[in-house]
């Protein structure tokens, strides 16, 4: 069973004294490939650095919503812009998007969110998109973008939204991406969200080190290999195997970030035979 985690941030200090056992447990688990998100670019480097440890690592560049108000500056794009052109392991732009939970800067963010879908736009990258009681202004401004400069692809990731909430962003053509938190006993709506994605708009995620599932909850951190739970318990609420729901995740995932696949799953020799999905 292969299984694409389509949100990380293993560059956080937690994962620092044992990423070598995380990067063990990941590929026992079947994950074949991780996007690493970038909650701003200052992380950049830092990324990278692990990405040439681990090549079954790709990743993204933006900021974070929550760090518009201290970091974004009028060179900021240009840096994004710089930052994204330099690796070829760079999927997307983000992550970022509108948190407007106890916000005081909402028009800033948006200015800083439009901004990065003009930049994933002009690369011709998806973006990655984190949405936090913002849903409604949220979908407003991306239908606006859209009209006035264009669609932009891309994945609404961690989603909690409501089945109404979803169906607006599927008909912008976004990805929907489902965490740990589907997994949670009170999270119904999540979980009627996760019933009616289209098979080919579906993905899956940790966005570890947050969030951990169930069966894992209790535990402080989550990490990539826990995606298989996930996995099982969206195939259970779809009705159907955790097989079949891990290639169609894989195989979307491929699609939308472009990511190689390789021909092998011992994903230990970079020098592996490689594929696209």
């Amino acid at each position: 069973m292969r299984l694409i985690d389509t949100h990380v941030h293993i560059n956080f200090d937690a994962f620092q004294p044992d990423l070598d056992d995380v990067a063990r447990r990941w590929r026992d688990a079947g994950v074949v490939r991780l996007v690493h998100s970038c909650v701003e670019p200052a992380e950049f480097a830092g990324i990278q650095a692990i990405a040439d440890r681990f090549p079954e690592l790709f990743f993204a560049v933006g900021l974070h919503p929550l760090d518009v108000a201290d970091r974004w500056q009028e060179g900021t794009p240009a840096e994004i812009l710089r930052l994204a052109k330099s690796d070829v392991r760079v999927v997307a732009i983000g992550e970022t998007g509108l948190d407007f939970y106890k916000a005081v800067n909402q028009e800033q963010q948006k200015v800083a969110f439009e901004s990065q879908l003009a930049l994933a736009r002009q690369l011709g990258l998806p973006v990655i998109i984190h949405c936090r009681d913002a849903a409604a202004p949220m979908a407003d401004l991306l239908r606006r973008f859209w009209q006035q400069q264009g669609t932009v692809q891309g994945v609404m990731h961690c989603w909690s939204g409501t089945p109404e909430e979803t169906e607006w962003f599927l008909e912008l053509g976004f990805y929907i991406s489902f965490s740990g938190i589907v997994t949670f006993k009170n999270a119904t709506q999540v979980q009627e969200s996760a019933k009616i994605v289209p098979g080919d708009r579906l993905l899956i995620e940790t966005d570890c080190p947050f969030l951990a599932p169930v069966p894992k909850r209790g535990e402080k951190r989550n990490e990539p290999s826990y995606v298989q739970y996930v996995a099982q318990h969206v195939a259970r609420l779809r009705n159907v195997s955790p097989e079949e729901l891990a290639e169609q995740t894989t195989q979307n995932a491929c699609r939308l970030f472009k990511l190689p696949i390789p021909l092998v799953t011992t994903l230990s020799p970079i020098s592996a035979s490689w594929s696209h999905c």
